[in-house]
């Protein structure tokens, strides 16, 4: 009778503690949901305030034609079309496959008939010629591995007088090289003096250029003469 009573004393035992932990458990995925919707939101909060300063630094308006270069997961195409409004028009270019799928799932879910999802190239925008008013490309030109190629297809989508922003880093220690980039990068980054020749040679005039962009990056203003 001691024994049968022993037992069962410790299977209860045993039975809260698997409730606490679990408990604990739930508390615990909870607590990094709520971190991880904190984290979202101000990633959010922090590309709108980004955009926002881009919009004025280029220029837009309502009706504005802008197209974001390798927009991933597509934070600043959506910041951008909140600022040209339904009279305007994003293009959001990617040239991977999966980022692909994903960016026109979530434009067709939120029902935005002004953003367009292209499959850039290698080498090519892959957007129509004279499209766009502005094009910024964000943390994107150190990966190019054919510049020139692309710097002429960037060239020839812009609508004369219209603006490129190129917002970039320089070359930073600890960061695993760019494979297939020109050697003049320097590490994974590029020096702001090769952006501003390679696209100077492409045609285009600096407009602008500014130092104290987020994430100690800095920002080229260029303009298609």
């Amino acid at each position: 009778m001691l024994t049968s009573q022993f037992a069962g004393s410790q299977i209860g035992l045993l039975g809260k503690g698997t409730t606490v932990a679990m408990k604990k458990k739930t508390l615990l995925l909870v607590g990094l949901a709520c971190a991880a919707a904190m984290f979202a939101v101000q990633v959010r909060g922090e590309a709108a305030e980004e955009v926002k300063r881009l919009a004025e630094l280029m220029g837009w308006k309502a009706g504005t034609v802008v197209a974001d270069i390798g927009a991933g997961d597509g934070k600043y195409t959506f910041g951008a079309v909140e600022r040209v409004g339904a009279a305007g028009k994003v293009y959001a270019t990617e040239i991977d496959a999966k980022k692909l799928a994903e960016l026109r799932d979530e434009v067709a879910r939120r029902k935005l008939a002004n953003v367009i999802v292209v499959e850039s190239k290698e080498a090519d925008t892959n957007l129509p010629a004279g499209c766009c008013d502005a094009i910024f490309l964000r943390r994107v030109y150190h990966h190019l591995t054919k510049p020139a190629e692309f710097d002429a297809s960037l060239v020839r989508s812009l609508k004369a007088g219209g603006r490129l922003a190129i917002i970039d880093f320089p070359p930073r220690a600890g960061l695993e090289p760019v494979e297939g980039v020109p050697s003049n990068r320097g590490g994974h980054g590029i020096p702001e003096k090769i952006v501003i020749e390679e696209l100077s040679a492409a045609g285009l005039k600096v407009e602008k250029i500014v130092e104290d962009w987020p994430e100690n990056s800095y920002c080229v203003l260029f303009m298609k003469r």
